[in-house]
């Protein structure tokens, strides 16, 4: 631990005043080296008090994704986040994760903005500079791959989980992946899975999670405009990114361990009950072309599939690789 780093844990667990030479005498460091170390705090955007007579107090911290503000907020987890990397820039974090042969079951990176985002279908994830959460989880789940189908959705309660813990919020869920606030998407989900080829035994499944933060309209593209919002938009407030990574690394930790320990009836549960397309008309666009489909959403299924009921009164379940589903008047609606 460098001494910024030991000088901003004391700073951090001090209600009140720490001197100088108290915190010379606990790091074992020269008093210059202490200012030093407040100095360069200070230069990251820390606000540090001093006082003559009573010493220094860490009034504010910046909303910066590193790993010292993420672990400030972070509780222990079994897997997820144990292992954190944290960078300003990326072309993506999910693509760095790929490229990380021998990384650890439960690695996470996160990068303050990134070049080449991507979502679904490989369209591009807007990622501006120190506006969003853009977070990636490594996971190696000793199962077959037909078990893991759940899991971009088992991510998306616990992006709304984190949202309400943090925020007070309570965010919906668009079928298949998509976090949903004031009707419009705050969140994209992008899960990418890797798999031996001789045997079809899972090497890694990649999670990328994007979640719009500190996003103004400005910020979005005219047509991304029309279908998203961020939390200071849709809350009129700012919301800390370290402490809502925090409580996301901490919800998919859950969430893993959920999907390992073969028991998602919690989670399933939450998806229902999130879910903002059920008891609604919605528009199926198949994936690769062919006629789009009006019909009418009246249930999750146990794999978390969209069990709808046609024009002709049938009912089947469509699957996330089959097609998309829009509202009719707007992106929820």
């Amino acid at each position: 631990m460098s001494s910024r780093e030991a000088v901003l844990s004391l700073l951090r667990g001090e209600e009140g005043f720490l001197s100088g030479q108290e915190l010379s005498r606990r790091l074992k460091l020269s008093r210059a080296a202490v200012w030093k170390a407040v100095d360069a705090l200070r230069g990251e955007g820390y606000e540090i008090e001093a006082r003559t007579g009573l010493g220094y107090r860490l009034t504010a911290a910046p909303d910066v994704l590193t790993e010292a503000e993420i672990r400030s907020f972070l509780g222990p987890t079994r897997l997820v986040g144990r292992e954190l990397r944290c960078f300003e820039e990326l072309d993506s974090t999910n693509n760095y994760l790929k490229s990380w042969t021998d990384g650890p079951d439960g690695a996470a990176v996160t990068a303050e903005s990134q070049t080449a985002g991507r979502g679904r279908m490989d369209r591009s994830f807007q990622s501006p500079r120190g506006q969003g959460i853009y977070l990636s989880v490594l996971l190696r789940p000793p199962l077959p791959p037909d078990r893991l189908p759940p899991v971009t959705a088992l991510a998306g309660v616990a992006v709304c989980a984190a949202v309400e813990r943090v925020c007070g919020a309570r965010p919906g869920l668009k079928w298949p992946n998509d976090p949903v606030l004031c009707g419009k998407k705050l969140c994209g989900i992008l899960t990418e899975l890797s798999l031996e080829a001789e045997t079809g035994r899972v090497q890694s499944l990649v999670l990328g999670i994007g979640v719009n933060v500190g996003q103004g309209e400005e910020d979005f593209s005219p047509e991304v405009r029309e279908v998203a919002t961020s939390l200071r938009q849709a809350l009129g407030r700012s919301v800390s990114r370290p402490q809502l990574t925090a409580a996301l690394l901490e919800e998919l930790d859950r969430a893993y361990a959920a999907l390992l320990a073969g028991d998602l009836s919690a989670y399933l549960a939450a998806y229902r009950s999130r879910c903002v397309n059920l008891g609604k008309t919605v528009r199926l666009l198949p994936f690769g072309g062919g006629e789009p489909e009006t019909a009418q959403a009246v249930d999750i299924d146990g794999e978390f599939g969209l069990v709808v009921r046609g024009a002709d009164g049938k009912e089947r379940t469509v699957r996330s690789g089959e097609v998309s589903v829009r509202g009719l008047w707007g992106y929820t609606e």
